[in-house]
């Protein structure tokens, strides 16, 4: 009979695999690196083959070893959801996740990584909008949570402050120009923070382009048709970090909080609240890949 293929060692190849390195694994599976070394030859042996290409800057599996990838996902997903169910059936089901989508992919992956991991049972539904219109559907019971950022009409408990950045293309002085083009998202607390910010320090400017999404808003700066100002942690890497060299005034921090809806009865969406509220508070602030 073949030996069957244990769960610790296909998640030391995991997490070789996601990290690039036998020292790195072990640090995140909380084993030395000789540990990992030893696991990983054991799994080779079972399967009688090597897994993975060593030698270069980072160990990476080779093609056998990725279709193992494969698999040892599935089957540790499944070991979860067999465990949840029945340790806490109670947390299953769907929760209606809101968030604005420049917050969407810098500060939930972690969080919601984690929360996968603890309540594999629960699916998480997220819905893109402003502030705005999730605080309304908040309100209305149509989801269960929002990250929203605070304003004077969207009182929320404020657990993270956000840095605001004035960004533009690397390749493209824009900010010379007088007036300032600037695109600004259409609705939304940063739009009133910046305008404020360009009007005390006097700074003729003109708007330009305006989008409800990230992805409008980067594609306009990057072509070099305007700045804009972003929550730094929303910065992505194509654009440069602007301000006080190129003329610029600060913009005031975003405040941001959580606001659930009214159905206290949806354990999952009680676990969820609470996994958002410690992982936004104790979250370190993100570092933009490109700086001025």
């Amino acid at each position: 009979m073949p030996k069957p293929l244990e769960l610790d060692l296909l998640r030391t190849l995991i997490a070789v695999a996601e990290t690039g390195s036998f020292s790195n694994a072990g640090l995140r599976i909380g084993r030395s690196q000789s540990a990992v070394s030893m696991q990983i030859q054991r799994l080779e042996g079972i399967v009688g083959k090597e897994l993975l290409v060593r030698g270069g800057q980072k160990v990476v599996p080779n093609r056998l070893g990725t279709d193992l990838l494969a698999y040892a996902r599935r089957l540790l997903k499944l070991s979860e959801e067999a465990l949840a169910s029945v340790t806490q059936p109670e947390v299953s089901g769907t929760v209606r996740l809101g968030v604005p989508e420049d917050y969407a992919a810098s500060l939930l992956p972690s969080i919601l990584e984690q929360f996968g991991r603890d309540f594999p049972l629960v699916t998480v539904e997220l819905v893109c909008e402003p502030s705005t219109s999730l605080a309304r559907t908040v309100g209305a019971d149509e989801i269960d949570i929002a990250i929203v950022t605070r304003s004077h009409d969207i009182p929320v408990e404020v657990l993270r402050r956000e840095p605001m950045a004035w960004v533009a293309s690397p390749h493209h002085a824009v900010w010379e120009n007088d007036p300032l083009p600037v695109a600004l998202f259409q609705t939304c607390t940063a739009r009133t923070n910046i305008l404020a910010a360009l009007a005390e320090a006097e700074r003729s400017y003109r708007c330009t382009y305006s989008s409800a999404s990230l992805a409008g808003m980067t594609a306009i700066v990057q072509a070099g048709l305007a700045v804009a100002g972003l929550a730094l942690c929303s910065v992505p890497p194509s654009l440069k970090i602007i301000g006080d060299r190129e003329g610029l005034p600060p913009i005031p921090e975003l405040e941001i909080g959580i606001i659930r809806g009214s159905n206290h009865k949806n354990v999952a969406a009680a676990r969820l609240h609470d996994a958002l509220r410690y992982g936004l508070a104790h979250a370190d602030p993100a570092l933009p890949h490109v700086q001025g």
